[in-house]
């Protein structure tokens, strides 16, 4: 079978409305052709094992639907896939294993072995002897976009595919071993139907082309066609993996994965579920640890380069096409540049070297021309990195980056020129005249004046000044964000993370309020884009973001975040200090020991190192600096084409769509046959109605949610936007617990699924430092002395309940007593029926148990079984003759009135049913 490209003449679609919007089942036409949003229908997987052959058995949600794929394991050293075109109904595809079972009977007495149950393939890998087949066992989901389900890999098996067993040459098992390090349960996702590796605005954006991806062998199968974005292979970290499948198997096989981090949490507003969720995407080019990655390589790839994306939208309409969605798009990411740390000498800050010069920024022009063709402009750059030092250590970096964007801006039209915030946080939070929140609260808000947000609404007049771009060739139907703010700083953890949160912090406001214009007239805002630090939707906010940096840090750094977001607004208790020492030296410890091996591990997975294609083991390498620059070295002693290229830093398309994205503006889409609409139709594949789930574990219970999970008790007012003078309920119910009991649960994003535990017990954010040291040494002073005095049952710094509601004497003027020995005597002696005590409640009629698979017919009268039958007779006949007694009034009528037929007998006709 083979995969072909050909283009189709479709039609540019030019309102929002016509996009493709991705929704459950809102057909678009263009041309001749009607097509839906595609995702992949096989979700369910079983492989058999014979003697001479896998075979893996797909089918979809409903299991109505199965292909079957075949893979031969006599090749000892190739891999040969075969497909079977055709689409089994379950009684088929049991027949059908059947007689593959006595087939092979002969040759092995099981005949056909049931191995494993998957969800999906990740791809096919092979070291220096046959091939490996990688698939995701157990699955977990995370968070839902719309119709879409997001899910975190759990578990998966890697099984070595040739009949003649696993292999004993040592090199083989050390690959495998350094393969299977790479630990595929910490924070890998990958969905079924929404495209992960790119943000919401590009999704819901209107594509421009159209190309066909799979070609049938019989048209006149096809039921409809569907929509599917190219997936951003700098987010797809299994590209490698498949590889081998990719370009002959139907796209049903294909499963992309990413990396980084996704959070979800609800927002009860007034009744309404507002879903926020976090998404955090690790790009896969120039991947690596913290001091052996580090500034960017030849291509303008950066480490620890990921793109955050906080979506807020009202989970009550999922739809794309009429829900209300809202996004915005912030990135982090290493210094463009060619610099790293020498970590020979083993001390706390190793120094920065610029390792190569490059005085027209050709690195950094490669990199920010990529940000502008997938963002447009402006491209605002938060600089956190130290500018003045006694003795210059980070200071190098600033002078380095400040020079390229200079440079790259002497070539960019004014109004798209890249913008440069120098921010020196570290500094700033140190004197104690300024708040580091103040002032990245005044840089967030000149972020959004500048880049805005999206948002797939029609937008309200009455909010339509607060300086958000207006995307015009939407024709009124929403809004886009155009350009986008990088934060960095020399790690990217620590300092990036509270910048981010403080940019999601207004984010959340904006998007609220095009939520909810009366915010402000109810009073739950104070100012247009200010929520406080104290109300549960930035508590909520808060802890996904503490959530996603630590993520991001045990990945990059080994370690969770050491100055956390309570550390630079300075409610950090003291003794978190202690806590921020641990982190350092865990961080320490990890990059000075099992980087290495870490870095080996990313690099093999990810195919930057093939063993059949390199000289030496990988564990020979004295460094990987050849894998990342391989590619580049073809061209580093060629010509240039034009005296332009190092003025011309960006490719022609992109000037002319700016402030819009390129990318965006010439998206192309891929076309897929679909032989039954079910296959495309995501509004049954989310709420599943052929199946019968309790209602407690749907994911919408299971989500975090602000009035469950954040709210304080004993709280009449459920707005998430009203300031909490108390900790939350979370903060309440883990008073007086230990932390080490968090790490039981706590998560573990370490990719290497190494370097976690010695990181759990960080307290500078933990729910229970809600205290000040000032409040505990009080509280235990103040103890010992009127304890033991006062007879006192509860201590002075306890919480007990009459701290926090008085008496309702206090409140009311009135106390509650026990009332008085002849008033109970005189309740007694009053006439009461007995009836009147019964609680007891009479049945007036009984209903049998049915359910909706059968039901008891009821029993029927004789006489309603006339009056039924005379009322069909009529229907059939027409009207029935008089009786007998309507006969003789009316005959008495004549008589008097004297009519001479008054002795007439008129007969009436008899009908049977």
């Amino acid at each position: 079978m083979s995969k072909s490209f050909s283009e189709m003449s479709f039609g540019s679609s030019g309102g929002y409305e016509n996009s493709h919007n991705m929704s459950g089942n809102e057909e678009q036409e263009e041309g001749s052709l009607n097509y839906r949003p595609y995702f992949i229908s096989i979700q369910k997987m079983v492989l058999y094992e014979t003697r001479n052959r896998f075979y893996l058995v797909g089918s979809n949600q409903t299991e109505s639907k199965f292909r079957i794929l075949k893979i031969d394991r006599m090749e000892a050293r190739e891999l040969v896939l075969v497909e079977d075109q055709a689409r089994y109904t379950q009684k088929e595809m049991k027949e059908l294993l059947s007689t593959i079972a006595c087939v092979n009977r002969p040759k092995n007495p099981a005949g056909l072995v049931r191995t494993v149950s998957a969800f999906g393939i990740l791809g096919f890998v092979r070291f220096l002897e046959g091939y490996y087949i990688v698939l995701v066992t157990k699955r977990r989901k995370v968070a839902t976009i719309g119709y879409h389900s997001v899910y975190k890999i759990e578990d998966t098996a890697c099984i070595y595919i040739p009949c003649d067993g696993p292999s004993k040459n040592p090199d083989e098992l050390r690959y495998l071993k350094l393969f299977q390090s790479i630990d595929l349960s910490s924070n890998f996702y990958f969905t079924y139907s929404y495209d992960l590796t790119n943000s919401l605005q590009y999704n819901l954006s209107p594509h421009k082309r159209v190309l066909s991806a799979y070609k049938v062998s019989n048209p006149d199968l096809v039921a409809g066609y569907g929509v599917a974005n190219f997936a951003n292979r700098k987010f797809v970290w299994n590209a490698k993996l498949l590889e081998p499948m990719e370009t002959i198997l139907h796209p049903d096989w294909i499963l992309n994965i990413t990396h980084g981090f996704i959070g979800q949490s609800s927002l009860c507003v007034h009744g309404k579920p507002i879903y926020l969720t976090l998404i955090a995407r690790r790009s896969a080019q120039y991947a690596g640890t913290r001091f052996l990655k580090r500034g960017a390589n030849f291509e303008g790839n950066v480490a620890n380069e990921v793109e955050t994306e906080q979506i807020v939208f009202d989970s009550s309409v999922s739809s794309f096409h009429r829900g209300k969605f809202t996004s915005f798009v912030q990135m982090r990411g290493s210094i463009p540049a060619h610099w790293s740390q020498d970590i020979a000498k083993m001390v706390p800050k190793p120094p920065i070297g610029i390792d190569l010069a490059d005085p027209y920024a050709e690195t950094a022009g490669k990199h920010f021309g990529e940000l502008l063709s997938r963002f447009g402009s402006p491209i605002v750059v938060v600089n956190l990195v130290k500018k003045r030092e006694k003795k210059r250590h980070e200071s190098i970096l600033t002078e380095e980056y400040t020079t390229a964007i200079n440079t790259l801006n002497q070539f960019l039209p004014p109004k798209n020129r890249i913008i440069y915030v120098g921010f020196d946080m570290a500094r700033i939070n140190k004197t104690k005249e300024e708040n580091v929140m103040v002032r990245l609260a005044s840089i967030s808000e000149e972020v959004f004046r500048r880049t805005g947000f999206f948002m797939s609404f029609r937008e309200t007049k009455s909010v339509s000044e607060d300086g958000t771009q207006s995307d015009k060739r939407l024709e009124g139907f929403g809004k886009k964000q155009t350009g986008l703010v990088r934060i960095n700083c020399v790690d990217c953890l620590d300092r990036t993370n509270t910048a981010q949160f403080a940019l999601g912090k207004c984010a959340l406001a904006h998007q609220h309020l095009k939520f909810y214009l009366k915010l402000r007239a109810l009073g739950l805002l104070s100012s247009e884009s200010e929520l406080e630090f104290e109300c549960d939707a930035i508590r909520m906010l808060e802890e996904l973001y503490e959530d996603h940096g630590d993520t991001l840090a045990l990945q990059y750094g080994g370690s969770q975040l050491v100055h956390r977001i309570n550390t630079y607004r300075k409610t950090a208790p003291w003794t978190s200090q202690g806590n921020d020492i641990m982190q350092t030296l865990s961080r320490y410890f990890s990059n000075t020991f099992s980087d290495a091996d870490k870095q080996n591990a990313i690099n093999l997975f990810l195919g930057m190192f093939e063993p059949l294609n390199e000289p030496f083991p990988l564990w020979a390498l004295e460094s990987d600096l050849h894998l990342h620059l391989k590619f580049e070295l073809r061209f580093t002693h060629k010509p240039y084409q034009s005296l332009n290229a190092l003025t011309e830093w960006y490719p022609s398309e992109v000037l002319a769509a700016l402030p819009y994205a390129a990318h965006e503006l010439r998206k192309t889409c891929k076309l897929l046959p679909c032989e039954d609409w079910d296959d495309i139709d995501a509004f049954a594949d989310f709420y599943r109605p052929r199946q019968f789930i309790p209602i407690a574990d749907l994911y919408a219970f299971k989500v975090s949610h602000s009035v469950r999970d954040f709210m304080p008790n004993f709280t009449t007012d459920f707005s998430p936007f009203v300031v909490r003078i108390r900790p939350g309920k979370r903060q309440e119910e883990n008073i007086g617990k230990k932390a080490a009991a968090k790490a039981i649960s706590h998560k573990n994003p370490s990719i290497m699924g190494l370097s976690s535990t010695g990181s759990t017990n960080s307290t500078s954010g933990s729910d229970t430092d809600y205290s000040s040291s000032e409040e505990m040494s009080t509280s235990m002073a103040s103890s010992s002395a009127s304890f033991f005095a006062s007879g006192n049952r509860t201590l002075p710094g306890e919480i007990s309940f009459s701290k926090f509601f008085g008496t309702m004497k206090d409140s009311y003027g009135v106390e509650l007593r026990s009332p008085r020995k002849s008033d109970v005597m005189l309740y007694k002696s009053s006439p009461i029926s007995s009836k009147l005590l019964q609680n007891s409640i009479i049945p007036l009629s009984a209903f049998s148990k049915d359910s909706s698979f059968s039901v008891t017919p009821p029993k029927v009268s004789r006489l309603s079984r006339d009056i039924y039958k005379n009322y069909v007779n009529r229907g059939i006949d027409g009207a029935s003759s008089p009786g007998t007694r309507d006969m003789s009034v009316y005959s008495r009528y004549v008589a008097k009135s004297g009519n001479p037929f008054q002795n007439t007998v008129i007969s009436r006709p008899k009908f049977k049913v």
